[in-house]
Order: C-alpha cells, then sequence, then structure tokens
C-alpha cells in the first residue's frame, strides 16, 4: 500500500503549478480593443459653375478656290509667246497676257473682211441710186403703181443683207484676231500649263488651268441635329478655320455665304459653305491660305445663356450624383440642352456651387452618408504582439 507521503507528493506539486499559473495569468493585462473603423466610402467632387456660353459647330473640310476655270482656245494656230508668270504656281491679274497665236492668218482675214465691207458698201450705195431712178422713170411713163421689182426693192434689200453680213465678218475677223491673244480672266493662280513655245494649238485645245485668288471657299458638312444651334442656320456667320502651315498651326476667319440647301443622299449631310477673302494674302490680309488645306472649322451659333459643363459619364438616366451638405449621396435629374464630345452642357437641375461626386461608387444608395479624403481621419491599428509596458521600455531605450 501507498504510504501517505508518496500520495501527498503529486497533490502538492499539482497544487504548486496552478498556484503559479494563476500568478503568470494574474499578471496578464486584458487585450485591448480596436477603435472601430470607419467605413464610410470616400469620394471626389468638383463644384458646379454656371456660366454665360455661345454654342459654337464644328466641322471640317478642304479649302478651294471659289473660281476655278480651263482655258481652252478659241481659235488654231501655232503658239508664239509664253508669259515668264503662266507657270505652274504663278500668280497672275486680270487681263495679263498669258500666251500668244500666230495672227497672221487673222490680220489677213482682217483685211479681207476690211474689204468685203467697203465693197458691200459701195454696191448699196449704187443700188440706192439704181432704185431712185426707176422710181423716177415710172413716174415718167405711167400714173399706175409700180411693183417691188419695178423699184429694184427686191435688190436693194440683197445689198443691204449683204452689207449685215459683210459687216458680221469684219467683227469676227476682229474677234478671231483678238482671241489670238490668251488672256487672264481674272486675278488667279495657275494651276497648270498644257502647252509650249511653238506648239500648235486647234480651236478648243486645253491651254491650261487657273484658280481665282480673290476669294476660297471651304464646304462644311453638319448634322443635321446641329444645325439648331446656329443662328438663321448658319448665315453669315463668322467661321474660325484651323490648320498647319509650314509645320505650324495657324487660324484664319472665314463667313457663311450659303446653304447648299439639300441633305446629301450618302452621307445624310447638310453642306454649308464659307468663304475666305484674299486666301494668299496677296493683298496683306492675313497669313497665306493655301488651296487643298484641309482645316477644322468652328462656327458661331446661338447664344445659351448660364449654363454648365457637366462630364457625360457622371449623367444615367438623366441623373447626377451629388453630396449634399450633410454629406450625403443625392441623385438629381438635370436639363441636358446640348452633348458636346466627352461632355453634356445643361441648363437647370443643378444649383450654382453644388457638388458633384465624380469618381465611382461600389453600391451606391440614396441618403447614404459619403466623405471627402481630406475630411476622414485615418485609422491605425496597433502592432500585434506588443504590448503597452514593452512599449514603454522600448521608448526608455531611446
Amino acid at each position: 500500500m501507498a504510504t501517505a507521503k508518496q500520495i501527498l507528493f503529486p497533490i502538492g506539486i499539482i497544487g504548486v503549478g496552478l498556484l503559479i499559473s494563476g500568478v503568470f495569468i494574474s499578471m496578464q493585462k486584458p487585450p485591448e480593443e480596436k477603435p472601430p473603423i470607419d467605413n464610410t466610402p470616400l469620394v471626389s467632387i468638383e463644384k458646379i459653375q454656371y456660366q454665360p456660353m455661345t454654342f459654337t459647330v464644328s466641322s471640317y473640310g478642304v479649302v478651294n478656290a471659289k473660281y476655278h476655270t480651263e482655258i481652252v482656245a478659241q481659235v488654231s494656230g501655232e503658239i508664239t509667246y509664253l508669259s515668264d508668270n503662266f507657270v505652274k504656281g504663278g500668280f497672275i491679274k486680270k487681263g495679263d497676257v498669258l500666251a500668244r497665236i500666230d495672227p497672221s492668218d487673222y490680220e489677213s482675214a482682217l483685211l479681207d473682211a476690211q474689204a468685203n465691207l467697203a465693197s458691200a458698201k459701195a454696191t448699196l450705195v449704187q443700188e440706192k441710186a439704181n432704185a431712185q431712178v426707176a422710181e423716177r422713170e415710172w413716174a415718167e411713163i405711167t400714173d399706175s403703181k409700180p411693183s417691188d421689182l419695178s423699184l429694184r426693192k427686191p435688190q436693194l434689200a440683197q445689198e443691204i443683207a449683204k452689207l449685215k453680213s459683210a459687216e458680221a465678218g469684219l467683227l469676227r475677223a476682229k474677234r478671231n484676231l483678238e482671241r489670238a491673244i490668251i488672256k487672264a480672266p481674272y486675278d488667279a493662280l495657275i494651276g497648270s500649263r498644257n502647252i509650249g513655245l511653238g506648239t500648235y494649238v486647234s480651236n478648243g485645245a486645253s491651254i491650261g488651268l487657273v484658280y481665282s485668288t480673290d476669294k476660297a471657299e471651304v464646304r462644311l458638312p453638319l448634322a443635321d441635329k446641329e444645325m439648331q444651334y446656329l443662328d438663321r442656320k448658319g448665315a453669315n456667320a463668322e467661321v474660325k478655320l484651323v490648320g498647319n502651315f509650314a509645320g505650324e498651326k495657324q487660324e484664319w476667319i472665314g463667313t457663311i455665304v450659303r446653304s447648299e440647301g439639300i441633305i446629301d443622299s450618302k452621307s445624310r449631310m447638310t453642306y454649308l459653305v464659307a468663304e475666305v477673302d484674299d486666301p494668299y494674302g496677296l493683298k496683306g490680309h492675313h497669313k497665306e491660305l493655301r488651296y487643298g488645306t484641309y482645316v477644322t472649322a468652328h462656327i458661331g451659333g446661338t447664344h445659351a445663356g448660364e449654363v454648365a459643363v457637366v462630364p457625360r459619364h457622371l449623367i444615367v438616366n438623366g441623373l447626377v450624383a451629388t453630396m449634399d451638405k450633410e454629406n450625403k449621396l443625392r441623385y438629381l435629374p438635370v436639363n441636358i440642352i446640348r452633348q458636346d464630345g466627352s461632355n453634356v452642357i445643361i441648363s437647370s437641375g443643378l444649383e450654382n456651387g453644388m457638388n458633384i461626386i465624380t469618381s465611382a461608387l461600389d453600391y451606391p444608395v440614396e441618403g447614404m452618408s459619403v466623405a471627402l479624403p481630406q475630411d476622414k481621419v485615418l485609422q491605425t491599428e496597433p502592432k500585434i504582439g506588443v504590448n503597452s509596458d514593452t512599449a514603454v521600455a522600448m521608448e526608455d531605450k531611446e
């Protein structure tokens, strides 16, 4: 049988262990409670600013001459003279002589026409005298009424017709002689020249192509819905044309002069025509605007009044998310009067200075609280495994 000593010894050891464990447990501090974490969504905002605005309608086009003319020979012959300015890219004035056709045959034809006219005049004078003699002789012979043939009226009419024909021949000869000199129809830029010195040209042969330099035109396509933003459908509206010249961005001012009046069957666009004076700056009005330049056009439109510009993606089903004075999410309807690329223009629905939310919300709920990054206090969590005593000891060492 076990003695009392053998029984009490293990019990004593267990008791001492429990006592020591209790002492250590009583020395430990309860874990500190973590402060509650603020889960209010953070948002970014912009303030609505209403400002007066005049609508601008944008388009594009290529600059062309208002007039371009293919010059053709109106008489036949050899080219005996060419102007030094009659080269591609050359500038000419109205009435400048571009080329001459050998006039020899036409000078001879003019002399013939002058001679025919003189002969016809002389014959007519003689025939008038013959008619007067015939009338006087008839009166001496009889008192009866003479016939037209007796008074030589048919012969007189024939000679009058010959005189008119001779006059027409003279005019034709003069005109052909003038046409042997090829002149510029207006101030122009030479687009091409199809002849050389000594070239024989026939009537109707192409001489060259010229472009007027007085005015340039640009056809500007517009969607039908854009026309509502223009006063008087754009008539006489000012146009700012933007393009590149010599590697630099340039601007020119033009005016809408007309609408083509129809909707293109393929593009479904309406075309307005803008006009620019002195495109090549020959009169010193502005910088050179070359034909063939691709330009972007901004047409001045109607006055929109006090409006605000809002990014298009912020409006869903006509509603925009806002943050009210109590930092609550509110959806408000807005009146959209125009879509302009990535933006929309609104005229009402929001008050001036109101905050609209520009950041995305994962689970938006009307009336939920939202916060701005600068207003939210960031929560810091204590380091795991470091109690306050240890922290104090570490501070003392520092």
